[in-house]
């Protein structure tokens, strides 16, 4: 599951060799002005934002600010409907009917040590067990997330919202890289049922391991370092736990491909700052580098 928290969540692939860097310049080109990108932690708080270097300055030089989707929009009734319909199992199916006994039990300890309660809970069961493998997976890892932030952590007040906030605020135009169709896809959509019960017992059985590569992409996001967020998150369990190569393209690559086919055209209309997963920066097949490979001069901003 340490792949799915990032991301809402985050995945990374590493073999730039760029430093403790989060804020990037691109120029050249076509471009009359330059562009932005920032790679962020989902789920890190608004205020991180304060520490990025040259992150002020940019955001006041920008026209406009791209997400990978509009946060604004992920609120308004239709969006709702379409993200409670995707997490959801088919009707008449539920977790508790989906696992063996053995299963059940130690997903239950989970819930336990998670929540407090577990699905001998009627009223948990009612709400939590018709959810799809994959988005109680998702749920569990978000809270084991805030759990280690410590008490301060404000779940209503993250940094993509945060820079899309502040872009609204100054009057500037906010737009997304993907649709709410394409985002309910990559989160709850690219799995079978099978591979997403397997997967969330990959967590269940693995808290350790997930504790530890939790704690190691906090420490690496907000120092950072883009190489230790890396080796955080190519941490192994070495057996079917570990996302294949199609799964882990459908995360990054494929989409890193599409989200380049779109930028130029953005870039070209006016000066942005785009605000993507950091897991999407980095790699041969990263969105650094495939700008690069287009013409484009990639600069650290310091």
């Amino acid at each position: 599951m340490k792949k799915l928290l990032s991301l809402f969540l985050l995945s990374f692939v590493m073999t730039l060799g760029v430093q403790a860097q989060l804020l990037y310049r691109i120029s050249g080109k076509n471009l009359s002005t330059p562009s932005y990108i920032v790679g962020t932690y989902h789920l890190a708080s608004a205020a991180f934002a304060d520490s990025i270097p040259g992150m002020a300055k940019v955001q006041q030089e920008v026209a406009q600010v791209y997400g990978e989707l509009i946060m604004e929009s992920m609120t308004n009734p239709d969006s709702i409907m379409k993200i409670q319909k995707a997490m959801m199992l088919p009707d008449g199916q539920s977790l508790t009917k989906l696992l063996a006994p053995d299963r059940l039990d130690r997903l239950n300890a989970a819930l336990r040590a998670s929540i407090g309660a577990d699905f001998t809970n009627p009223m948990l069961e009612a709400q939590m067990a018709k959810l799809k493998p994959i988005a109680l997976n998702l749920q569990m890892s978000v809270m084991k997330y805030m759990m280690r932030q410590g008490p301060g952590f404000d779940a209503t007040n993250l940094i993509d919202s945060y820079f899309q906030k502040a872009a609204m605020g100054q009057g500037k135009l906010v737009g997304g890289l993907e649709t709410i169709d394409q985002q309910m896809e990559v989160l709850f959509g690219r799995y079978d049922i099978p591979r997403q019960l397997e997967l969330l017992m990959c967590s269940v059985d693995n808290s350790a391991h997930e504790d530890e590569v939790v704690d190691s992409i906090i420490h690496a996001y907000y120092s950072q370092d883009l190489d230790a967020i890396k080796a955080a998150t190519d941490m192994k369990y070495n057996n079917s736990c570990d996302p294949t190569p199609e799964e882990q393209a459908r995360l990054l690559s494929v989409r890193n491909a599409d989200w380049l086919k779109k930028m130029p055209a953005i870039m070209e209309k006016a000066s942005t700052l785009f605000v993507v997963g950091v897991g999407h920066l980095i790699g041969e097949e990263g969105v650094l580098q495939r700008l690069k490979n287009e013409g484009y001069t990639v600069e650290a901003v310091r």
